[in-house]
């Protein structure tokens, strides 16, 4: 416990020390300034990533442990390219790509983050499916447990771990490409960054990066307690 408070003391230290910089850097008058954006775009932001996580998630998990399964994992590496695309293609490519199917705004942003967020869900389940031990399944079975409850009450519970591993790569991957989204017409922390750029705002600009790394330090450190709290009550180690 005291190793944990330890962690956790060290890491908003390093996050404070790192806000102050940033605060000195863009100045008093730049945060007055852009307050306002700043509010909204950083909901905008949060709902590219919300949705586009989501959809990631609802498909990636099942389709990790779809391939953990033993008729599916001798094909699995095949149908991992797939789920590859997303990284395999530049940001910008797969930005392009959508724009061209569905038009300027969110719609294609969320495709672009959703694919680009895909892999890491899919991999990290998929592996972490496959190295729960055969001997707990067999437990399992010999306990009188279906399919079913052996896969929701033993499988994923012991591979969870590595699956928030992957969650949280997917989440890295996603906040910090969805300022992207402003070259296609969809608002977002992108939205003060590029302006900031084309105009030599140097303020603009980083009140905008440092958003998006602040929410990405944010999000993790939430998807980092939550699992920690999760594989606690379950008696795991985190």
């Amino acid at each position: 416990m005291n190793h944990r408070l330890i962690r956790i003391a060290a890491a908003v230290a390093a996050i404070g020390i790192v806000v102050v910089l940033l605060a000195r850097a863009i100045g008093a008058d730049a945060f007055h300034q852009y307050r306002d954006d700043l509010v909204y775009y950083t909901a905008r932001h949060l709902a590219l990533v919300g949705y586009s996580m989501a959809l990631a998630l609802v498909i990636g998990v099942p389709a990790g442990v779809l391939l953990s399964r033993p008729s599916f994992s001798r094909h699995a590496e095949r149908f991992m390219q797939i789920f590859n695309i997303g990284n395999t293609i530049p940001s910008l490519a797969v930005l392009a790509v959508a724009l061209g199917i569905f038009g300027i705004g969110d719609r294609p942003a969320i495709t672009a983050l959703f694919l680009a967020s895909l892999l890491p869900i899919t991999r990290n389940t998929y592996e972490g499916m496959k190295g729960v031990s055969p001997a707990l399944r067999e437990a399992a079975r010999g306990i009188g447990m279906t399919p079913w409850q052996s896969l929701t009450r033993v499988e994923l519970p012991n591979a969870l771990p590595i699956m928030v591993g992957g969650i949280r790569t997917a989440l890295a991957i996603n906040v910090g490409s969805a300022p992207l989204a402003y070259l296609i017409g969809a608002d977002s922390l992108g939205t003060l960054i590029f302006p900031g750029i084309y105009l030599n705002n140097q303020q603009q600009m980083l009140l905008g990066a440092a958003g998006t790394a602040v929410l990405a330090l944010a999000l993790d450190a939430i998807v980092a307690a939550g699992s920690r709290r999760a594989l606690a009550r379950r008696g795991l180690a985190a």
